[in-house]
């Protein structure tokens, strides 16, 4: 399976990608208005693609009895078809779990039109690093793979320079989220797609939510048999730009378009992107090990009316002490990267 023309472009150009989180009612069940009117939210405020069953979204949905995976990605693909029929979008969706687990939710996300499945390897801590590459491999038989670097802290594990070699190396991954929060990890990715045969093929996207600006300005570049290779971040997927969207795609513009104009607006990017990154601070917890990070999204869902509460499937799984003073802080400090007026007037739209 290949990927559309339309859809190769834009992920090689670049573009806006949040990671989908999880409308839940105060039983703890989905709720399917809401779910719907984030996808179009998101398509609202100028998104290229959206990540459905990914982190963000709560690796729980596919627990037996909870069995949310198949409609959370049937919603979001209905909802691009119906808000978005002349554009251009990515649709992206989590897969996870020992080899035959992702096949079939590749099959059912490939039957729901999905363009990309982003292949997690949290939870495969006994496979071989020759055995995630034949996992991925087959996942790529049914659908493109955005192969996805997962930070330790929320399991993931360190993969090697020669891991990324050889994934780079498989003709069916079409672009790599690079997500370890780590400076040198980051590099050994970027370095491997640039030696690998396919460089010019896979596009690269920050997920390092804690680097979002500086990834998306860094160049690239090495000597490779004489030879200087540059590679750049295409754009993000990211579970911080499932917030403050429109804004987001703002600010990704505006360095799209720095980059181009040869860096005259750097200093003023790297300042916003200090702000970026105390912002992500507190919707992500690091302090307590990331453990409030997708209560500290739905905190900021629920205050602009996007969400009914912070309420996850996890009733163990909210916000730390603190956070929500955090919350307080960076809105008050940052709000001219805030979407608050934009999304008022999308509700008034969009009532459910």
């Amino acid at each position: 399976m290949q990927l559309t023309s339309e859809i190769e472009t834009l992920l090689q150009e670049g573009t806006v990608i949040p990671a989908h989180p999880l409308a839940l009612d105060s039983r703890r069940r989905l709720d399917e208005a809401r779910q719907r009117r984030l996808t179009r939210y998101y398509l609202a405020s100028g998104a290229g693609g959206i990540a459905v069953g990914v982190h963000t979204t709560q690796f729980a949905i596919r627990r037996p009895g909870i069995n949310l995976l198949e409609p959370v990605l049937r919603l979001a693909a209905e909802e691009v078809k119906a808000a978005a029929p002349e554009r251009t979008v990515i649709k992206v969706a989590g897969i996870c779990g020992p080899t035959e687990q992702a096949l079939g939710e590749a099959r059912l996300a490939a039957g729901y039109g999905y363009d990309l499945g982003l292949v997690s390897l949290g939870g495969l801590q006994d496979y071989t690093d020759e055995q995630l590459i034949r996992h991925v491999a087959a996942v790529t038989d049914i659908l493109p793979v955005f192969a996805f670097y997962l930070q330790p802290a929320v399991g993931g594990r360190p993969l090697s320079y020669a891991f990324w070699k050889k994934l780079a190396e498989l003709p069916g991954v079409c672009a790599v989220k690079m997500a370890p929060f780590n400076r040198y990890q980051t590099l050994d990715v970027v370095r491997a797609v640039c030696y690998s045969s396919q460089r010019d093929r896979i596009a690269l996207y920050t997920g390092n939510d804690d680097n979002i600006v500086a990834d998306l300005l860094t160049p690239y570049r090495f000597r490779i048999n004489g030879t200087a290779v540059e590679k750049r971040c295409s754009g993000g997927l990211l579970g911080h730009w499932s917030v403050w969207t429109h804004t987001v795609v703002k600010l990704f513009d505006r360095i799209k378009t720095c980059v181009r104009n040869r860096y005259t607006d750097m200093e003023e990017l790297l300042k916003l992107g200090t702000a970026v990154t105390d912002m992500n601070a507190a919707l992500f917890d690091p302090v307590h090990a990331f453990r409030g990070s997708i209560a500290g999204i739905h905190e900021v869902l629920r205050r602009q009316g996007l969400l009914e509460g912070i309420w996850c499937l996890d009733d163990e799984e909210t916000l730390s002490p603190g956070q929500l003073q955090e919350i307080d802080r960076i809105t008050a400090d940052y709000p001219e990267l805030t979407d608050d007026d934009f999304v008022k007037d999308f509700l008034l739209k969009n009532p459910v």
